[in-house]
């Protein structure tokens, strides 16, 4: 009798002194976390202070293997009620997979942004192979679509695909569907983005005096230049957002490439103040726009939102139109085109309408305008922004600058 209690005491120490391990009836068990949730398995051992020590080291083996990421459940405890699930998620294959992924992603972005998404991803799939096994991918299959990827696109592109990629790859590994790690390979080119190239004031005069045949076209590039407005942000101007009283526009909508509206790039409204040729561009448009009927649009705010907003067109392709079916709004697209026109009659070189925004920033900081009121007008949280896009043309404005503020103490 005292022989057993000493051997149960000697027991209770060894588990006592053995973290992870404990007695489940008749048996040892070991305790693990795995994913942020603890597991108990029993491995079907008498409770010796042998198998005391074996049940410690395999609990070390499993949890070296969690720390590696290279734990599967399925071989490790076979008979577990917790193996089946891994077992599926081994045979797991990438086209599944994403048929699961991409509806759990598209709750956060608006329709528009997951046409562009799915369409990266879908090339990302491709590259990989749809039938792949999730399980089997490893990081320099990651690097190997890296190469493909850059040898027929820009880094800018390729980027925005990796982007999208590897929070399809996180979503992977945390779910136990692939090993760690490949996430993590998908990392970005560097991308040294193109220097603005802004109008001239003599391109701008070509523009107006010989590339545009229409008021409605002169006086739109005018308000672009002057404003800084992005393209989808000028073909969702209506009458209502102008306040001439206050030589004002609101800035609450644009429209997208696929012709519907959402909220600004911010997702917040702004008001850009206007300088006078935007003033007398506005009242332009305004004088056009006298015949256009107010309509019902929808607005999408995030992918459960939208408003509706009742406003007149402020520049309308009808106005020009030859055809009778004519949309009452233009499409970025449709503007792009019209611009290409537009430069080829003035004779100057060609450059995306986006450069209209930066000509806008250009003059205003050639002119030693305010960086954070240039910042505020063209809808940026900082001029964090201008800095890095238009520091050469900070550096020309810097000229004579410190003759100004010398003169400006002497005041």
């Amino acid at each position: 009798m005292g022989r057993e209690r000493a051997t149960a005491s000697g027991i209770e120490a060894e588990l006592a002194n053995t973290p992870g391990v404990e007695q489940h009836g008749n048996s040892l068990r070991i305790i693990f976390m795995w994913k942020g949730q603890r597991y108990r398995e029993t491995l079907g051992l008498p409770i010796t202070k042998a198998n005391i020590k074996h049940a410690a080291q395999k609990r070390a083996a499993v949890l070296h293997a969690i720390k590696m990421g290279t734990f599967n459940y399925a071989e490790a405890f076979p008979e577990s009620k917790h193996a089946g699930s891994g077992a599926t998620q081994r045979n797991a294959r990438l086209a599944e997979l994403a048929a699961i992924y991409i509806p759990l992603k598209a709750i956060d972005i608006t329709p528009d942004t997951e046409s562009r998404y799915r369409h990266a991803f879908n090339v990302c799939i491709e590259s990989l192979g749809k039938d792949r096994l999730a399980s089997a991918l490893l990081p320099r299959d990651l690097q190997r679509l890296r190469a493909d990827l850059i040898s027929t696109r820009k880094p800018s592109t390729v980027n925005h695909y990796l982007a999208t990629l590897s929070g399809f790859m996180d979503w992977m590994e945390k779910n136990g569907y692939a090993q760690p790690g490949l996430a993590d390979a998908c990392n970005r080119f560097e991308n040294i983005t193109e220097d603005p190239d802004p109008l001239t004031r003599e391109e701008f005069d070509q523009l107006i005096n010989t590339g545009c045949l229409h008021e409605q076209d002169s006086a739109a590039i005018t308000f672009m230049v002057y404003t800084g407005l992005r393209p989808g942000e000028l073909c969702g101007l209506a009458v209502e957002d102008l306040d001439l009283a206050k030589a004002s526009v609101q800035v609450k909508r644009s429209v997208t490439s696929r012709g519907t509206f959402k909220v600004p790039k911010t997702s917040k409204p702004r008001t850009v103040l206007l300088l006078p040729p935007a003033v007398a561009a506005a009242r332009i448009l305004l004088r056009l726009a006298k015949d256009n009927a107010p309509q019902p649009i929808e607005v999408a705010i995030n992918r459960h939102q939208s408003r509706t907003d009742i406003i007149t067109p402020l520049l309308s392709p009808k106005l020009q139109a030859r055809r009778k079916s004519v949309n009452d709004w233009f499409q970025p697209t449709a503007w792009n085109t019209k611009w290409s026109n537009i430069q080829r009659r003035a004779g100057i070189r060609p450059r995306k309408p986006y450069q209209t925004r930066h000509t806008f920033a250009c003059w205003c900081i050639t002119a030693h305008g305010n960086l954070a009121f240039i910042a505020k007008q063209m809808g940026h949280k900082d001029f964090t922004m201008l800095v890095q896009v238009y520091g050469k043309w900070m550096d020309d404005a810097s000229e004579g600058e410190i003759s100004r503020i010398w003169a400006g103490m002497q005041t």
